[in-house]
């Protein structure tokens, strides 16, 4: 329990980390101390997700509810089903991995692994809160958050990564060269080739910069593979777990 004047202090502080994706916590366990309490890790997660998301999606989201315009541009299509489908994976992906992990979620009833599931699906999006013991998690786990983390969140948002456009152009670039199209094509739309060379220097210059990362923090520390990677990855899609 908290003081009224304490309480909206810490609402607001952790509200406005969140819409940033800062991660930043006034508590010395982060959120593990709320992970399984609904009522604060759900609005922290939506407004990771409002923050992270990109505030060109925001802005033509509020358009079409003003107007009640139907059509969805390119970019908020792609932006909103590539978000919805990785936060699906993540949550999955999540569960899954830590259920009986008794480090992570093993303990904790099934309401509570819920909450806590869908709450760590969502912060890899470069936000940074953790809700359980990330030193914890299963490799496949923590292989599967190095993903989720280098990818981020939506363009010109707060959050950090390749950004989920980027990654989901490259996913069209590979289907259409195994179908052996000529062109690309995006939900109708042609993609032109300045835009596939864009967003392969983006996606190969951040590996370079996690390979190097990690290369070099692996010969100048006795950590292994599995934590160097997870840190690198974290460092450079700013999302500060550890």
């Amino acid at each position: 329990d908290q003081p009224l004047g304490r309480a909206f202090y810490l609402g607001l502080f952790h509200a406005v980390s969140a819409f940033n994706n800062a991660g930043f916590a006034l508590f010395t366990d982060n959120l593990m101390s709320f992970g399984t309490d609904p009522w604060i890790c759900f609005p922290l997660g939506l407004a990771t997700i409002l923050g992270g998301i990109g505030f060109p999606v925001l802005f033509e989201l509020g358009r079409h509810l003003r107007h009640r315009v139907v059509r969805w541009s390119l970019h908020l299509r792609v932006t909103v089903g590539t978000y919805a489908i990785l936060f699906v994976v993540g949550v999955a992906a999540f569960l899954l991995g830590e259920w009986t992990n008794p480090g992570t979620l093993g303990p904790v009833d099934v309401g509570g692994k819920l909450v806590i599931g869908v709450f760590s699906g969502i912060q890899p999006r470069t936000a940074g809160f953790n809700s359980v013991d990330i030193a914890q998690l299963d490799p496949a786990t923590l292989l599967i958050t190095d993903v989720l983390m280098f990818i981020g969140g939506g363009s010109a948002g707060t959050a950090g990564g390749i950004k989920v456009t980027t990654f989901a152009l490259l996913a069209f670039v590979m289907w259409a060269e195994v179908r052996g199209e000529p062109t690309v094509h995006v939900l109708g739309r042609r993609l032109p080739p300045a835009i596939q060379r864009q967003a392969l220097t983006v996606a190969l210059a951040a590996v370079g910069l996690v390979m190097v990362s990690t290369v070099t923090l692996l010969e100048i520390s006795d950590f292994g593979l599995d934590a160097v990677l997870f840190e690198t990855v974290s460092a450079s899609a700013t999302v500060g777990l550890s």
